[in-house]
């Protein structure tokens, strides 16, 4: 008997490998101020190929176990995930004016929002397939109450991360309602219910546009306002746009310095790039190894490089939606279709906030910025996707063995029926 060792969709698995590539070359070019940080060139390339190699095991051991065994994640990941967003709120490591992380026993850090992540894409995926069913057109409709059970849990969540984080709240909504789209609530409901939200929304930018102008107030004093300055900044209207510009707008400050260098380092690549390990900028560019990676693989590897990892990102996706169409079985379609969205659009909102084309996030690029606890997590979405592509291959398999062994059985019955 042949021994297999790597199960489910080939394609999602060299992508894998390919992106894991790009994260130990890139890391080791760009990780400069860690490596005087630490003292040690090889030190902060061994730990991110640690991290690396942790991320492919878990996806390798979660892509072993079958698909339906992620369904108990809805309750018992929602108990778990709930109150540890609720402790980071209250009570986590402050990091970049956010509560966000969370000790473990003093033994390392993670952000409750990575698993937070997770546990939302199969929680509605559990409910789609547990509700899902024809409409009078034919097409496959989940129930309103299903559709607001989603939405209810994901605000949950969200709401107790959007005062730290407010992109990984706006990426989580945005995944995983971006689900409807392949499965589909009532149109009525959703127009109710969106409708609802969107006043919302558009309330909460009223009452901070008319906060204190000056971010120093007391109102911001409270360690649950820090983050409001900045969404202040992008909703108020205190910025005029004039025709004649300011030569002090193309000063380098504290405040634009990050978006500078990175635009100065997608420049320096001249459309070739500089090669890897000849990058400048990852001198001067604060998070050059994590939230603006891709400037310097624009920098180093050139159009080419950045096009190799957007079509690498959009080939993930376009797998998972193959996984999702070929699949007779809801579960393993949402799960796959959900993480896609997840992974994906994450990585999409760090490269244009890279280039220049979004505001800054802190949003690392999946599994090509440095990083422990979130690497790792990206690797167990991968490997819960692939779990769902072995899961719908073995259904095909089995459909196959049935006709191969009996392969007049079916045409028989029906001509024998009276």
């Amino acid at each position: 008997m042949k021994l297999q060792l790597l199960h489910g969709d080939k394609v999602i698995w060299a992508i894998f490998f390919m992106l894991c590539i790009v994260s130990v070359v890139e890391v080791s070019s760009a990780a400069s101020y860690l490596v005087l940080k630490e003292g040690s060139f090889a030190k902060p390339i061994i730990q991110q190929a640690i991290f690396v190699l942790m991320a492919i095991v878990t996806a390798w051991l979660l892509h072993l176990l079958p698909c339906r065994i992620y369904k108990a994640v809805m309750i018992f990941g929602n108990l778990i995930c709930v109150p540890l967003l609720a402790y980071a709120l209250l009570n986590g490591q402050m990091l970049n004016n956010g509560a966000r992380w969370v000790s473990f026993f003093g033994l390392f850090n993670f952000q409750p929002s990575e698993l937070s992540k997770g546990v939302l894409v199969i929680t509605a995926a559990a409910i789609i397939a547990s509700s899902l069913k024809t409409n009078k057109k034919g097409d496959g409709e989940i129930s309103k109450g299903a559709f607001y059970s989603i939405v209810g849990i994901t605000c949950l969540h969200c709401g107790l991360i959007v005062s730290q984080n407010f992109s990984t709240a706006a990426i989580i909504f945005l995944a995983i309602n971006s689900m409807f789209i392949f499965f589909r609530p009532p149109r009525k409901a959703m127009m109710k219910l969106y409708g609802f939200l969107a006043i919302i929304f558009a309330v909460a930018v009223m009452v901070i546009s008319l906060l204190p102008k000056d971010p120093n107030a007391a109102i911001y004093q409270n360690s649950y306002m820090q983050r409001v300055t900045t969404w202040r900044s992008r909703v108020s209207s205190d910025k005029k746009i004039v025709m004649t510009p300011d030569p002090k707008d193309f000063e380098v400050t504290d405040g634009n310095r990050q978006v500078v260098n990175a635009r100065i380092a997608v420049a320096r690549s001249h459309g070739t790039g500089v090669l890897p390990g000849r990058s400048i900028q990852r001198d001067y560019l604060s998070a050059a190894y994590s939230d603006f990676i891709f400037a310097i693989v624009a920098e180093e590897l050139g159009l080419a490089g950045c096009l190799l990892v957007i079509v690498l990102y959009l080939w993930l996706l376009y797998r998972c939606g193959r996984i999702a169409t070929q699949s007779s079985r809801i579960f393993p379609a949402a799960v796959a279709m959900g993480f896609g969205m997840m992974v994906v659009g994450q990585a999409m909102i760090n490269m244009a906030v890279a280039v220049g084309l979004g505001p800054v996030t802190g949003q690392p690029l999946p599994l090509i910025s440095k990083g422990g606890t979130s690497t790792i997590i990206t690797g167990a979405y991968i490997g819960i996707i692939l779990s769902a592509s072995r899961a719908i291959r073995r259904k095909d398999l089995q459909d196959t063995q049935v006709i191969t062994e009996a392969p007049n059985a079916i045409t028989a019955e029906e001509f024998t029926k009276e």
